[in-house]
Formats: structure tokens, sequence, C-alpha cells
């Protein structure tokens, strides 16, 4: 024990005074596994500081109050609850009796002696400096100790009096207002003046207005009510406190009047399953029972993160624990001269790893503590939420510490072994020997490879396992870095047919593949996961735009006004004229049956409605069963053939009235993009132009029929009748087929409209433009448009905008850093262990140049080699997973079309694309960048050096 503790001791000692000797090599090794270490510990850090306890969360949502009391809205009839009162039930079966609904006074309910605090919430638009802002309305006595917790106030202070209010510090800065200015809701005559600022620790970015119970919604609701507008549809709670807090037995006694309650002290010391009620139903599913699959498959992602980066890290420093080794071979061969056997030269060499990993462990955990400390604030407001406490978990640090322990005494387990096996005479004179390549490793790579490769073809296209994909590509990739070795040799072979300096860059790259081949396979795994990602983005981004629809032409606008009368559409049409680069305006207007100041869809009395005509000829079959259902009228050969009839083809945009009828001339033509002279003549000689062959007769004529009682069309249609109501007939020019009318399903013109009797009202306008509107362009047009106070739809078609360019940028640079980063530390390593060679091509004559020459290209050999191999492999998984994807919904498709809703469907297009843009950055770019990098670095004369004694 006494000789296994001081040789161990004495092995820390050389292996410290050593990392002190040789401080850059020390430091690049123990920046690799510190800064690991320092993303690891910060994240940590973090989310358990994020991470709230029951009693902080409580605090926040019930404040000071023992519980939050809440009407389930079943009309009194009595309820199960769970213990967190986020789900609840009626008790009874009520499969063949309605479902309980009503509302229940829960004042009437709360036990005797308690203590109570109302808290109303709902929404609307208020008035802002720039505009109209829609927030939320909390009506809550803020002050009152009960709410104590739910709201922090920031500056000023909470309401006292009705015509006072405070705002969310979020709302204050979206809205250009501050504490002191006067605060208006759209609908409401009297002004608030807000008297301080809160932010809620939940939501910190949530826009809310809070004041006392009765000050605001109701006004307000009665101010709606009397312009016919809908309500803010507010929702009412009750925090209480009772002597003794609510127990399990209190919960469920109330809940027999239909009221939920959130208790502080149930929730802190649940009931056992078995004791609650609602667990004990039939079919009923605990929402925390479904959590385990996910937890495993959490800690399962994590595992494989973390094992890549300890593998990452372990292909770059291993290298560099070689390379230190070799240089002090003398010493550790004067160790062996003294009487060291292997295990001491091992120890030497592993207690190398062993210091740099403690010393990587203080300094990227002290760090790590550091920089989440310095960036709480911003941490904060990038989740949205306060931290509960500065948590710090000394063991899972620790633990995190470990790792990087454990990652460099793996990284220096194989120069250990290496530096071991090295005899004590040729330790002495400096000779290396003969070292050949494992002749195993290669096979077992090749055999990995193929594996991997069957068992990712046969998920693909065999079977339904995403995973098996996923799981063959990991070992197919591992394949190919224990096959680096070897491929590192081959590449060697076109040294020939290059000049001096790269040549001699690629032979010491072959002829030291002991550092070369780890950085290699360091490149490789970083490249072929960023490959990997970025081609599966970029053939979904492929697919998304492939089926993309746009609404308009590109850089269209189009304005729908929702309401009753259009009274705001000439104020709101005039706004996108003013506010944008319009080239072509075309007004378009609504048909009307009955009272002309009624809205869209509007069921009020006095309201009707139409219907365009589909002669019985032209209706899809399918849809035209009634209540049948259509696998039971047709045979599968049949629903097969129905989805591709042309009577069931639809397209997925929305129109923007019943059928698509829109009251324009011929200016909507222009602004759609639909160059056709006869529709335009159509259209000036008061003819509809139809988009949809649907609905002409065999006359070639449009009807519309006027419904006026639309009460008796609903019950028609029940009995499978035609609706009453007169039907106005149109004669009719058709587009060609294949026109895209980007929904507008026919236009009528307004000549037609008024000699049909048929009344209309203004409904909007579609824009050509010139250019897509600025940033700046928009913001003003918002606020002209919110000035208004009308219910406005506003489009402008931008075309397909990816996603995923911003993810493909980071891949690429993630990729090049990974890249530029091994490929140095290769070249640094190998300037180190071949300055002997640059010291003998200076003696024998050759240029400064030279030296600077060699180092570039020793860097961009090695990160040229990586990003090859590391392309190649990634291409794998992506193809794998597409095949999969496209197989998947294949069989969908083919689902959907035995069911007979294949018509608005089209066969599934999985394109496989690989990105040439991040690939050519990370082929050519990158090793470019890396040669020039290393090249611009390194000194033109080295230092020199005396002559070894003997």
């Amino acid at each position: 024990m006494k000789n296994w503790y001081h040789s161990w001791r004495a092995a820390v000692r050389i292996a410290r005074r050593d990392a002190v000797r040789s401080k850059g090599r020390s430091f690049l090794v123990l920046a690799m596994i510190a800064l690991p270490i320092l993303g690891v510990s910060a994240a940590d850090l973090t989310l358990r500081s994020a991470e709230l306890s029951t009693e902080q969360a409580l605090e926040r949502t019930l404040g000071a109050a023992d519980a939050r009391m809440s009407d389930a809205h079943s009309g009194g009839v009595p309820i199960y609850q769970s213990p967190d009162a986020n789900n609840y039930a009626p008790v009874g079966n009520f499969d063949d009796k309605p479902w309980p609904e009503g509302d229940t006074d829960v004042r009437k309910v709360l036990p005797a002696g308690a203590k109570s605090l109302e808290d109303s919430a709902g929404s609307a638009k208020l008035r802002t400096a720039h505009g109209l802002l829609n927030a939320e309305i909390r009506e809550l006595k803020a002050s009152d100790p009960l709410a104590a917790g739910i709201m922090t106030l920031v500056s000023g202070r909470f309401p006292t009096e009705t015509a006072e209010v405070a705002a969310t510090t979020h709302f204050l800065e979206t809205s250009g207002l501050s504490v002191g200015s006067k605060l208006a809701a759209r609908g409401l005559d009297r002004e608030y003046t807000i008297t301080g600022s809160y932010e809620l620790p939940d939501a910190l970015k949530s826009d809310q207005v809070n004041a006392l119970p009765g000050a605001l919604l109701d006004p307000l609701d009665k101010a709606l009510a009397a312009d016919d507008l809908p309500s803010t549809e507010t929702s009412t709670t009750y925090l209480v406190s009772v002597p003794g807090g609510f127990t399990w037995n209190m919960v469920m006694q109330i809940n027999t009047k239909g009221v939920t309650v959130a208790s502080r002290a149930v929730q802190l010391a649940p009931p056992a399953d078995d004791d609650v009620p609602l667990y004990q139903q039939e079919d009923w599913a605990k929402s925390y029972g479904d959590g385990g699959a996910a937890d495993v498959a959490a800690l399962a992602a994590v595992g494989t993160v973390v094992g890549l980066a300890m593998l990452e890290i372990c292909l770059l420093a291993g290298p560099a624990f070689a390379v230190g080794a070799r240089r002090s071979r003398r010493q550790l061969g004067l160790v062996g001269a003294n009487g060291g056997d292997r295990r001491h030269i091992r120890a030497i060499v592993l207690a190398g790893g062993l210091v740099i990993g403690f010393a990587a462990a203080v300094v990227g955990t002290i760090l790590g503590l550091a920089l989440t400390f310095a960036l709480r604030p911003l941490l904060e407001d990038y989740m949205g939420q306060r931290f509960g406490s500065f948590d710090i978990r000394p063991l899972e640090l620790l633990g995190i510490g470990l790792l990087a322990v454990l990652t460099g005494l793996l990284a220096a387990i194989v120069p250990a072994v290496t530096a071991s096996r090295q005899s004590v005479l040729a330790s002495l004179t400096g000779r290396r020997g003969v070292r050949r390549s494992s002749r195993v490793l290669p096979v077992v790579g090749l055999i990995a490879v193929l594996l991997g490769a069957a068992i990712a073809l046969y998920g693909s296209l065999l079977s339904d396992q995403s995973i098996l994909v996923a799981a063959g590509s990991a070992i197919a990739e591992l394949g190919v870095v224990a096959m680096t070795p070897v491929l590192v040799g081959l590449f060697g072979r076109t040294g020939r047919w290059l000049p001096l300096s790269p040549r001699l860059a690629l032979r010491d790259a072959v002829r030291n593949r002991g550092r070369t081949a780890p950085a290699v396979a360091a490149v490789l795994a970083a490249v072929a996961g960023t490959v990997a990602v970025a081609t599966y983005a970029a053939s979904r981004d492929a697919q998304s735009e492939a089926s993309y629809e746009a609404r308009l032409p590109h850089g269209a606008v189009s304005l729908i006004v929702n309401e009753a009368g259009g009274r705001d559409v000439p104020q709101a049409r005039a706004a996108v004229q003013k506010n944008l680069q319009v080239d072509v305006r075309a007004d378009v207007d609504r048909a009307v049956v009955g009272n002309v100041n009624c809205a869209m869809y509007s069921r009020d009395k006095g309201c009707g409605s139409y219907e365009v005509v589909v002669p019985k000829a032209n209706q899809c079959p399918l849809w035209s069963t009634g209540s049948e259902d259509p696998a039971e009228k047709f045979t599968k050969a049949q629903r097969r053939a129905f989805s591709k009839d042309w009577r069931c083809k639809e397209s997925s945009v929305a129109t923007p009235t019943d059928g698509g009828v829109l009251v324009a001339d011929e200016k909507l033509l222009n602004v759609l993009g639909i160059d056709d002279p006869a529709a335009a003549k159509a259209l000036s000689e008061g003819k509809v132009v139809s988009f949809d062959k649907r609905n002409l007769d065999k006359k070639g004529s449009i009807g519309i029929r006027l419904i006026t009682d639309t009460e008796a069309a609903d019950k028609a249609r029940e009995e499978g009748k035609e609706a009453p109501g007169a039907v106005k007939t149109f004669s009719t020019h058709q587009v060609a087929d294949g026109t895209n009318a980007y929904g507008v399903g026919m236009i009528l013109p307004p000549a037609a409209a008024k000699a049909a009797g048929i009344a209309t009202v203004p409904f909007g306008a579609y824009y050509s433009t010139d250019r897509l509107p600025s940033s700046e362009q928009r913001q003003k047009l918002s606020g002209e448009l919110d000035r208004t106070g009308a219910s406005i739809e506003l489009h402008i078609e931008e075309g397909y905008t990816s996603e995923n360019s911003i993810v493909l940028l980071a891949l690429a640079v993630f990729a090049g850093l990974i890249t530029i980063g091994a490929a140095g530390i290769a070249t640094g390593l190998a300037q180190a262990d071949a300055e002997a060679d640059l010291k003998t091509l200076a003696a024998v004559g050759a240029p400064p140049r030279v030296r600077r020459t060699l180092s570039g290209f020793q860097c961009g050999v090695v990160a040229a080699m990586g990003v090859v191999l590391g392309s190649a492999a990634g291409v794998l998984p992506a193809i794998g997973l597409r095949l999969t994807e496209e197989r998947e919904e294949r069989a969908w498709y083919e689902q959907a079309l035995d069911g007979g809703f294949g018509g608005n469907l089209t066969p599934p297009d999985v394109p496989i694309v690989v990105p040439w843009e991040t690939l050519g950055a990370l082929l050519i770019a990158v090793p470019l960048g890396a040669a020039l990098l290393a090249a611009l670095v390194t000194r033109s004369r080295g230092a020199l050096s005396r002559r070894e004694a003997t």
C-alpha cells in the first residue's frame, strides 16, 4: 500500500512539473476539457435555478393564500379532481345523458370564517402610444397580503382607486407608455392612470394590466355589449385563506358543490393515489403516468451527447498526451534505467491526464459558476421567468468535475500504454523504431461499416422503427472512425502528384498516424453529424417549399375587414395605399342578403346568406352521400378512382367568402396575375368570371341562391333537401383549368350584382406592389389600421420562407470551428513532434517560407481528410431517415385513398436534397481557411538548438 501510494505520488509530481514546463500543450488540453465542463456546469446551474420547488411555485400562483377555488362549470354537479386541481371530471356516467354545464357561485361555497380575494382575468385591446395592443386585464387587489408573491412591484405602486391601473414592464416597453401615463381601452371612453409597473415572476414577457376588482372589466363589458361586440370572456377565481389550511378531506367535500380547490397543504403533502377518487375511475390515465418513456428518452439523449463529447475530447486530447510522452521519452527512459518498470511509466503518463483533468474540472466549474451568476438577468429574460434561487448542487457539480478527470484519464490511456512498451535504450537514444498499424482494427471497422449500413438500410426500407436508422448510422460511423488510420494511408498515395510542401505534409501525416488519425476522426465525427442534420433539414425544407400554397402572388397584399356594414373599409384601404408601394389596387365587396349591417356568417334575425348552386352532375359523389359512410356505399376501387375525379379536387387555400364570391372588376385579375383578355372583357360586359367549373350548369351559367331564412335552410339541409330561396342566374366566362386564383371562386361584377338585386357592402381590397414593404412600413401601417378600430385581416405574400437557413449556417460554423480546432491541434503537435525534421530542412538550405507553407499544408491536409470522410459518412443517416419518412407518408396516402379522402391530397414527394452550400463551405472554405490560418500564425524561422548530450 505504501509503495503504491508513493509511486503514484511521485508520478503526479512528475506530471505536474511536466505540465508546468510545457505550458502551451498543457493549456491546449486543459482548454479542450474545461470548455465542455464549463458548458455542462453552467447548464446544470441554469436548469436547477430555473426549476422551482413546490413552495416557490405555489407562492407565484397562490401568493400567501391557502388555496385557489375555481368554478368547474359543471352546474353544481359533484366532481372528482386531482390533487393539483389540473384535472377533474363530474361524478357519474354521462354517456347517455347531456354533459353537465353551468356556473356555480363560488362565494357560497367558501368555508365559514374564510378570508377571500377575488381574482378575475380577461383580455381587451388597449390604446397605446402606437395604436392598439391586445393585453390581458387582471383585476386583483395586488396590495392585499393574500396576493403577496403573485406580482413583483418594480416601480411606483399598485392601484388603490378604480381610476388607477398598474402594468407589467413588458407592456410598458411594448406600448411606449410609462408610469404616470393615461391608458384607455378600445370601446371605453374613460381613462386610467398608470401608477406603477410590476412583473409576473413566471411570465416576464406578459402584456398585462392590473386593476381593482370591477374597475375595468365590468365597464368594458357593458360598453362592448352596447356596441353589440363580443365580451372579454372574464374568468374569476378566489384566493382563500382558512385557519389550518385546506386538507384533502376538505377539498373533496368542496368538490361535491362543483368547485375545484388548488390547496397548498395538499400539494405539499399529496395523498396516495388510492385516496384520490378521480384516479379510481375506469379508463382514467394519470397525466404524470406517461412520463417514464419520455424520461428514459431524455436520459438516453443526454447520455449520447455526453458520450460523443467525451469521445471528441479524447480523440483530440489523446495525441497531445502522446506527443507529450514522446517529448519526455528521455525522462521516462531515465525512470526505467533507475529501476522503474512499465507500470511506473504508465502511471506517469496517466498522471498527466489526471493532473490536466483535475485542473480542467476546477477551472471549468468555477468559470461555469461565475458565468451563470453574471448572466443570470439575461438568462431569466431569455427564459421568460425568474429563477427560484441560485441553486448550487455540490454533488452534481462534483459529478461533472469527475467527468473531466475521467476524460483526461481516458485520453491518456493509449499514450500511456504506448510509452510503457518502448525499451529503455530506445527512450534514451530518442529512436522510435518501426511502428506498424494494427491489422485487426481496420477489419473490425469494415465489418462495423457493413453491419451499420445493413441495419440502416433495413430500418429505412423494411422496418417502422426509425431508431434502427440512427443506430445503424452510428455503428457505420464508428466503423469509419476505426478505419481512419488505413484511410489516412490511402490518402497518402496521392502525394506523388503534389508539389514539395504538400507532399511533405501528407507524408508526415501518414507516417505519424498516431496523432493524425485521432484528429481526422474528431473532424470526421463533427462533420458527419453536421452533414447529416444539414442534409435532413435541407430535404425537409425542399419538401415544405414544394407543398407550400401561396395565398397571393409574390408581393401582393390582401385586406379583409370582417365587420358589419364595412364602415371602416374605405379608411383601411387608404391606409394601405398610403404606406405601401402600391402598383394596382382592386377594391372588393361582398354580397349581403337581408340587413346590410349584418356581419359575415351572422345568424342574427334578419341576416340571411347565399350559396353557389352546384349542379348535381358536378357534385363529388363522395361528398353527396348524405349521412351514409362512403366506405359502405362505394368499393375501395371506386373510392380510389374518385381521388382522380375533377369533381373531387379542392384547393387548400381558404376562400375569402362563401363559395369564394367577390364583387370586383377586372383590376382584381391584374392583382391575381391572371392574364386572360377574355375574362377582363367578360367582366366589363357584366358577366361572371368563374375559376371552378363545377359551378357551371349545362348552359354555361352560374346560379346563386339567396337565403333569407337561415334556420329553414339548415333544417332542409339536414333532411337532404335544397335550401329554400330565390336563385339568381348569371352569364359566365369560365377561365381555363389550372389557373391559380388563390382561393377566389368567382368574380361578380358590380353591375351584375346590382342588376340581380343583390346588395353589396365594402369588404376590402387586393393590391399588387412594386416591392415587399420594409419593417418600418409594416409597423406604421399596423398602427394606422389599429386606429380604425376594425377587425382587419392583412396578408402580405412573401412566398415560402425557410426557417432552416440560420440552422444550416450555425451547423456549418460549428463544424468549421471543430475542424479548424482539430486541424490546428494536429498541426501544433506535428510541429512539436517534427522540430528536428524542420531544422534539418533549414540546414540543407530550404528557404524560410518552407516552414510556414509546410505548417499550412499540414493543417489543411488534416482538415481536408476529415471533411471528406465526414461528408461521406454523414449522408447515410439522412438518406435513411428520408426513405423511412417517404414510406410512412406513402402508407398514409394509400390509406387516405382507400378511405375516399384523396381528392384534396397530392401524392407524397419526399426529396433528398444535398445542401451544396454547406458542403462547399466544409469541403473548400474550411480546409483552405485552416491552412491559411496555420500558415499565418507560424514563424518562418525556428530557434537554433544545441546538439543533445549523449
